[in-house]
């Protein structure tokens, strides 16, 4: 009995020659092969909610490089977008310069922490309805079903030979997959590049080869994540799969199976009597719609994605067999226990770890909606020359070079007056500037740029006491008078 159970449950994994070879002592293949999924339409309150959350992002997506945004004369009217060759990502009123970067590590951070903060609460609840990966792979197979039927039409058509009508109808479906994995690759060059711009330069063949390259790979990369790999991207190549794990405790609601009510399963006729058996009919119903094709009654598994929609097709059976629904239900480990022990539950959703997710969120977003708040419009960056460290001129007086660099973050042009201070006797020259005195001079910097100039300051040999010196330039907004203070050294002998 048992070598016939092992047998069976080998050749259910590997062909048949396989495991002849592995029972004569050859080695068993390091990879099974891929059983296909067929996901079942199913109708109910998370299909519905899974439904508006796919219209809700991919609108987003699709129409969000669309909008407009009036930033002024000589700015990107575009409302979300990433200019790579000028340096500048906006988003809405906001505009992020390169030196800005920890901006993007904060919004990265808060995403990590976010997706913590809802995995300890509710599962894989991103996985299940805002993940790229479900929300395309949904589309596709919307799309599959109705192309090709539901599922048991679909696997029919894959048990045909191959012919005239199978070929139309794969045909069809792998046509409308590649216009939206299209779509979709090119949406994602429009926050990029100006979206009505690029649109008509790839339509007109006048796009650059890097536009059309990325347009091209991210088509075939949308194409066979969403069409081909499906619950193989969930399952084998998403990290979070692997960890989510570490981040779930007794009292995170995941989706469940009531076992102590629902054991022993079996097959029910109508009009007999439940007692002494479990509510589960044994339908596999909750197999049949699950895009990932596990049975969650065999417990949480790593393949789960928390979509609910096993939920949505147990509770469509009591209600025909006149059950209470909730067979499979969102709940948390504790309360299954308490509920198989007839003790009362309770949700606990302030928890330790629940609590320092939260408070990181809140300190982390707290301080960019600070920084951006009270940011400066004027920064300045001076770099002293290292060869030489200075120079002598022919009177004796020492010498130092400076790069001095100002920006203007703002959308119109600015005079900033520049001044030396902390080192008496000293004298400021600035090349392409208009001086005003001994100390000080203007310059002026174009709209949202960066203006470069070479300073010079002079201190007769008399006054340097030291090999290092310490000075400071202040640069002053002559409109807003906000001002700018950079430290840094005056070299001598």
């Amino acid at each position: 009995m048992e070598t016939n159970t092992i047998m069976n449950s080998v050749s259910e994994t590997v062909p048949v020659e396989d495991a002849v070879s592995t029972k004569a002592g050859g080695k068993q293949p390091l990879y099974a092969p891929r059983i296909p999924v067929y996901p079942k339409r199913v109708s109910g309150t998370f299909r519905r909610i899974k439904w508006i959350a796919l219209t809700v992002l991919l609108g987003i997506y699709y129409l969000l490089p669309w909008l407009r945004w009036d930033r002024g004369p000589g700015a990107p009217d575009q409302a979300v977008l990433i200019d790579m060759p000028n340096r500048r990502a906006y988003f809405f009123f906001i505009e992020i310069w390169p030196q800005e970067v920890y901006y993007l590590v904060g919004i990265l951070i808060l995403a990590a922490l976010g997706l913590f903060f809802a995995t300890s609460l509710a599962g894989r609840v991103w996985c299940g309805y805002a993940c790229p990966q479900t929300v395309w792979t949904d589309l596709f197979m919307w799309v599959e079903r109705r192309v090709e039927g539901d599922r048991n039409a679909r696997m029919r058509l894959d048990r045909k030979p191959f012919g005239l009508a199978k070929a139309a109808r794969k045909l069809a479906k792998h046509a409308i997959w590649l216009v939206i994995a299209f779509l979709t690759g090119g949406a994602w060059i429009m926050y990029f590049a100006d979206a009505p711009t690029v649109l008509r330069e790839i339509f007109t063949l006048q796009a650059s080869e890097t536009i059309y390259f990325f347009t091209g790979f991210f088509t075939v990369t949308t194409y066979i994540m969403a069409g081909w790999a499906r619950e193989q991207v969930c399952t084998y190549m998403c990290p979070y799969a692997r960890f989510q794990g570490a981040m779930l405790d007794e009292d995170s609601l995941v989706v469940t199976y009531q076992r102590w009510r629902g054991e022993p399963r079996g097959k029910h006729k109508k009009g007999t009597s439940w007692e002494g058996r479990g509510h589960c009919v044994d339908c596999n119903q909750c197999v049949a719609v699950c895009p990932t094709g596990i049975d969650i009654r065999d417990g949480q598994q790593l393949e789960c994605i928390g979509c609910g929609l096993c939920i949505d097709a147990c509770n469509g059976v009591m209600d025909k067999v006149g059950l209470p629904r909730g067979l499979i239900t969102f709940d948390t480990a504790a309360n299954q226990q308490a509920r198989a022990a007839g003790k009362p539950t309770r949700y606990r959703l302030a928890r330790p770890r629940t609590i320092i997710y939260a408070l990181l969120m809140i300190i982390i977003a707290g301080t960019m909606l600070w920084g951006l708040t009270f940011r400066t419009t004027l920064e300045v960056s001076v770099l002293r020359d290292r060869s030489p460290l200075f120079v002598t001129l022919s009177d004796g007086d020492i010498r130092n070079g400076y790069t001095f660099k100002v920006l203007n973050m703002t959308r119109e042009a600015r005079v900033y007056t520049v001044a030396l201070s902390g080192l008496d006797g000293a004298t400021l020259t600035i090349i392409g500037a208009t001086p005003r005195d001994d100390t000080s001079a203007e310059v002026t910097v174009k709209p949202d740029s960066v203006g470069t100039y070479r300073l010079y300051v002079r201190l007769p040999r008399d006054r340097v006491t030291a090999s290092s010196l310490p000075l400071s330039f202040v640069v002053t907004d002559q409109s807003t008078g906000t001002t700018a203070l950079h430290q840094t050294v005056f070299r001598g002998p």
